[in-house]
């Protein structure tokens, strides 16, 4: 792989720098909110049911046994740095509001153009991280497939009740888990399980419907 042969501090230097990116682009998401309170409530309320249902944990024993399957006599050490791998990328490409919008302009209109766009820039991140994190991140695209044709499958048989409020929000959301994971995977200035906080992502617009229907938002 092209990168075994770059040097240990240019690896780093590489994901530092996209993580000090990924962390400006969760803030930009985030700012965008027009009611923190509703990004508050479903990060609180997606965590206690990540938690619940262990998302973090499953995600990592998913790494584990495609690690397994597909990359066998590594050490110990190898291991860590593919479940790694594949829970960074995997959470990098699937939070992302060009997931989401994108999936959803898909499912609506039939217009794949935000779709394709993301998939280049997929591309140039993937190669990036693949160089540090190992060919973990090749397995992540199996799970964005799943994530993004599920948005797209769901956004055509809910076209009359996605709102513009509703994916505002539901990209703020993202935007905070965006911070998370970078605070966690990218820079590791602290152990966070991001992955548990995917529920947000639903509980975010389903808040917005909530709220609006009281006229509260």
């Amino acid at each position: 792989m092209m990168g075994a042969r770059l040097p240990e501090r240019v690896r780093s230097s590489v994901v530092t720098g996209f993580g000090l990116f990924t962390l400006g682009y969760g803030l930009q998401m985030f700012i965008k909110t027009q009611n923190a309170l509703v990004v508050v409530g479903a990060i609180l309320v997606g965590s206690l049911l990540g938690e619940w249902w262990q998302i973090d944990q499953r995600l990592a024993r998913l790494g584990v046994w495609l690690e397994a399957k597909f990359n066998n006599g590594g050490d110990q050490q190898s291991s860590s740095r593919f479940i790694k791998g594949f829970l960074t990328a995997s959470l990098i490409f699937c939070v992302g509001p060009m997931a989401i919008l994108g999936s959803i302009q898909d499912g609506l209109t039939g217009d794949s153009s935000i779709l394709v766009v993301k998939a280049i820039l997929d591309g140039f991140a993937a190669l990036a991280f693949a160089s540090t994190l190992g060919i973990g991140v090749i397995f992540s695209a199996a799970l964005l497939l799943i994530y993004q044709g599920g948005i797209t499958l769901l956004a055509v048989q809910m076209q009359a009740f996605v709102t513009d409020a509703m994916i505002l929000e539901m990209s703020a959301a993202g935007g905070l888990i965006l911070v998370g994971l970078t605070i966690g995977s990218l820079l590791e200035l602290r152990p966070i399980r991001s992955a548990n906080f995917l529920p947000a992502l639903i509980i975010a617009p389903l808040m917005v419907a909530l709220l609006a229907a009281f006229n509260l938002y």
